[in-house]
């Protein structure tokens, strides 16, 4: 199976393109972010609101449920809500039954999706983003040993919390304005890994994103398991630091 370049960037000072510029860079898939060896089950929260995008959140949870059975470490994978308890409903109709409260204290990555985005009016990232309350809950969430990630618009969720300010990130191409101009540096890859932020492209980037965690945070041998399974292979290119 070809293996994806992965890209470490080079910021070009003064540069006005609209990306951050990079280099080919091979990298150490299994190493950990903060350099620490963890034991018990990869914890993963998936972030679940009113008008999430429902590939967004498939995506990842499909990879996670698989890796779960596969890796000898295992995955504790929960949706989780900041408000009560009970359905959501997703961008087109899907109604999700969400039974875990906030506790971000309990998770090793968080998973923030996108969705909404061409509707203002609508269930989705603007609601949430003018509601406040996931943007504020967020905002409020990291610590040392978390990695927060986000895939498609839900990296506008992560602007609003001020979590992408100056830190190399992307999302769908059609959010990128938005979030340059929630201080993001955009960076052109398909996943952008910057150590505890990690962020991907648009709506089937939630894949990538859950493989690249998976084979991050429990093995290459597992994400690759994961990909024969799906019948799918993972797309790049992938940045790193």
């Amino acid at each position: 199976m070809e293996r994806r370049v992965v890209l470490r960037a080079l910021m070009a000072a003064g540069g006005a393109a609209t990306f951050a510029a990079a280099s080919p860079k091979i990298a150490a898939p299994e190493a950990k972010a903060d350099g620490q060896s963890r034991t018990g089950p990869l914890r993963v929260h998936i972030v679940m609101f009113d008008g999430v995008e429902e590939q967004d959140f498939i995506g990842p949870f499909e990879v996670f449920s698989l890796a779960a059975m596969l890796a000898e470490r295992g995955v504790d994978l929960r949706y989780v809500t900041t408000g009560q308890p009970g359905t959501i409903r997703a961008s087109y109709g899907t109604v999700v039954q969400v039974t875990e409260p906030w506790a971000p204290q309990n998770a090793d990555v968080l998973v923030v999706p996108g969705g909404g985005y061409t509707h203002r009016d609508a269930p989705g990232v603007w609601a949430e983003i003018n509601r406040g309350v996931l943007p504020e809950a967020l905002a409020a969430a990291p610590r040392a040993g978390l990695m927060i990630s986000s895939l498609c618009t839900g990296a506008l969720l992560l602007g609003a919390a001020g979590l992408v300010n100056g830190r190399p990130c992307t999302t769908h191409h059609g959010a990128l304005d938005t979030l340059k101009q929630q201080g993001g540096v955009l960076t052109e890859a398909r996943v952008v890994d910057d150590g505890d932020l990690v962020t991907a492209g648009g709506i089937t980037s939630g894949i990538d994103l859950a493989l690249w965690l998976v084979r991050r945070e429990l093995s290459a041998e597992t994400a690759t398991r994961v990909e024969a399974i799906l019948e799918y292979e993972a797309r790049g290119p992938i940045w790193t630091r």
